[in-house]
């Protein structure tokens, strides 16, 4: 039987914005990865978001990303690894005094943004990111693009891992994702979408730019809560897999 992980970006609400419908898409996923303040989120949001992720029996995650909340931490910032180390560490202690609070763990970290994707080919960058997370509880398992310099960082230090796909990405030949400034970087056909993920689950490719398939391991799959479509989708991926015989559960 296959089973898979459902994750997705939550508590990015801040001070008088919101955004996403973390209330409803919570009833669709497994794991949340909330933020924890530099790209978005705020203290108020970030106690509510895990009190919701825990009525909803939903795993929770630290999302920390780049301090960059005009941007929403998708722009590249010259950082060097030790102050990628600190920023890291500091993001996620800070949602696991939410989780202390609420008498929860804390289940993974999934860094956000540009953080991510600069870390997914960094090794120096990587490594310090794993180290972080290993320095706050090495229990914790880092969420890293299938294939990427995080996967690989962690699991040398012993961490453990899950190799994350998504859904509503496109890929490039190397396995990164195309970036979002490029066209056909997002794909907003639910069939394609759902067509894509489940060939990545249970044959273990995805189809390139390049028209090439490609080997990825997906462990869990980010379900984005912050787009126009994205509660819909969310039901209907989480109907699909259920349909599929695909089990959908947490790590826990």
């Amino acid at each position: 039987m296959y089973s898979i992980d459902l994750n997705s970006d939550l508590g990015e609400s801040f001070g008088a914005y919101t955004i996403g419908n973390d209330k409803e898409i919570l009833k669709h996923v497994t794991s949340a990865n909330i933020a924890c303040g530099f790209h978005a989120g705020d203290p108020v949001v970030m106690e509510k978001t895990v009190a919701l992720a825990v009525q909803n029996g939903v795993a929770l995650g630290a999302h920390p990303g780049l301090p960059d909340l005009v941007g929403f931490g998708r722009r590249k910032i010259d950082i060097k690894p030790a102050d990628a180390y600190a920023i890291v560490l500091y993001q996620v202690g800070a949602l696991k005094a939410f989780a202390a609070a609420q008498r929860i763990s804390v289940q993974h970290v999934k860094p956000h943004g540009a953080l991510y994707n600069m870390a997914a080919k960094d090794p120096a960058l990587a490594e310090a990111i794993a180290k972080a997370v290993y320095a706050v509880d090495p229990k914790l398992i880092l969420y890293g693009l299938a294939g990427s310099q995080l996967i690989i960082q962690a699991e040398r230090l012993g961490l453990s891992t899950a190799s994350e796909v998504f859904a509503d990405r496109t890929y490039q030949q190397d396995g990164s994702l195309t970036p979002r400034s490029q066209p056909n970087a997002m794909i907003t056909d639910e069939e394609e979408s759902i067509s894509q993920v489940l060939r990545m689950i249970k044959e273990g490719v995805v189809r390139a730019q390049n028209g090439q398939d490609i080997s990825v391991r997906a462990d869990t799959v980010c379900v984005h809560g912050d787009g126009m479509k994205a509660l819909a989708f969310a039901d209907k991926i989480h109907h699909t897999f259920e349909l599929q015989g695909i089990q959908i559960k947490s790590f826990c």
